[in-house]
């Protein structure tokens, strides 16, 4: 099998985390991902650790980096020079698609805007992945992942009743941000298979977070209420949360009436589905509190497994609340290839271990071709491949500081 996205080149002008999200899983689509990087210094986020990858010359690459940044060839390019400038209007004008997260008119200074790069090749589609958008009276201001998850209100939804505000354990903003990106730019494929014309993309982290509030913010613009947190709770479903058992926790995910039932006979109290407080999700959903109080006496008394298992059997959603030890050791996850070995020469143990993609085709496949690259490895090789430059024109950029 061949992967889906064969054949296409992508130039990627992005660098921490939201943008190398999508760069990464177009590559893992198959995309030939160029990644052009300052020199000397490369992606700040290289930097970002402990805990790092160490090679055997003792180079050390911050972990965060590699979950990023595999299937792609590092260019180191001044972006400052003429030259650097000039260089990357002719790699644009052999690539399908561009990514960039420079702030709002970064590019233009250079002549690398979308109208510049459009002239060049009409069917290039470019996406530009900023804090606050193209548009809107926050388009100036820097954007980050932690602002987004704050202004955007996911903060005001998630944590303990009585706790602060909490950010999601992740920069989940960045990452569900690099993921809108990779549909925007397969629909604009599609419609470019149409037309045979590219065209622009304008992805914001706080559009992002304010999309993905999903049913807690239709629940407010229907009410009118604000919500408030709930911890593990859920705002529509009960019960439907975190549990204690007598040696760790699990999830009770109950989705309707007959599920509730079949969980309290599991768990000795056949009488609570009559009770008129818990008949249906609503009079549970108005009562959670009673019900949770009595609930949390009774998973107390049995372990961990008693509840998994058996719940489980009886087809009412439950499971543990895994540490990663637990998560990269489960079967289900390891059968899943969810956590996988890259070759990596580099290192003294010649792989690197990564998080594998969630996406299983029938007729195409998902690629791991290369774990992430050192700083400029793809340079000469790139700019040979796909400018034909030979080693006297590569020489001379490399003299004046372009490369």
């Amino acid at each position: 099998m061949t992967a889906p996205l064969d054949g296409l080149k992508i130039l990627d002008l992005t660098r921490i985390l939201a943008g190398p999200t999508a760069t990464q899983l177009l590559g893992d689509l198959g995309g030939e991902v160029i990644k052009i990087e300052r020199p000397g210094e490369g992606d700040d986020t290289r930097r970002w650790g402990p805990p790092f990858v160490e090679t055997k010359d003792g180079v050390k690459t911050a972990a965060y980096f590699h979950s990023a940044n595999r299937n792609k060839r590092s260019v180191t390019v001044d972006i400052s020079t003429a030259e650097g400038q000039q260089l990357l209007r002719d790699l644009a004008s052999h690539c399908d698609i561009l990514v960039e997260n420079f702030k709002v008119g970064g590019l233009a200074k250079y002549g690398l805007d979308y109208p510049s790069l459009r002239a060049l090749n009409e069917g290039l589609i470019y996406c530009s992945i900023t804090g606050f958008g193209q548009t809107g009276p926050y388009a100036p201001r820097a954007g980050y992942d932690y602002l987004a998850q704050g202004m955007g209100g996911i903060m005001s939804l998630t944590g303990e009743p009585d706790g602060d505000p909490m950010k999601v354990g992740i920069g989940i903003a960045d990452i569900m941000c690099g993921m809108y990106a990779v549909s925007a730019v397969l629909a604009a494929l599609f419609h470019r298979t149409r037309t045979g014309r590219g065209q622009y993309i304008d992805l914001a982290l706080l559009d992002t977070q304010v999309a993905w509030l999903t049913y807690e913010g239709l629940n407010y613009l229907t009410s009118g209420k604000e919500p408030v947190r709930q911890g593990s709770e859920h705002p529509n479903i009960v019960p439907y949360r975190v549990m204690p058992s007598s040696d760790g926790h699990f999830i009770l995910a109950v989705g309707n009436d007959g599920q509730f039932r079949k969980f309290c006979e599991y768990a000795g109290c056949p009488e609570l589905p009559d009770d008129p407080r818990y008949l249906t999700n609503s009079d549970r959903v108005l009562n959670r509190r009673s019900l949770y109080d009595r609930l949390f006496e009774i998973t107390v008394t049995k372990p961990l497994d008693h509840w998994v298992q058996g719940l489980a059997a009886l087809g009412v959603p439950c499971g543990p609340v895994n540490t990663l030890d637990r998560v990269f050791a489960d079967p289900q996850v390891l059968e899943r290839g969810m956590r996988l070995s890259m070759p990596y020469e580099a290192v003294a143990k010649g792989s690197i271990e990564m998080i594998g993609n969630p996406i299983k085709f029938s007729e195409t496949e998902v690629t791991y071709r290369n774990a992430a690259p050192s700083v400029g490895a793809d340079t000469d090789k790139v700019l040979t491949d796909i400018l034909g430059l030979d080693e006297t024109a590569i020489a001379a950029l490399r003299e004046k500081g372009a490369i």
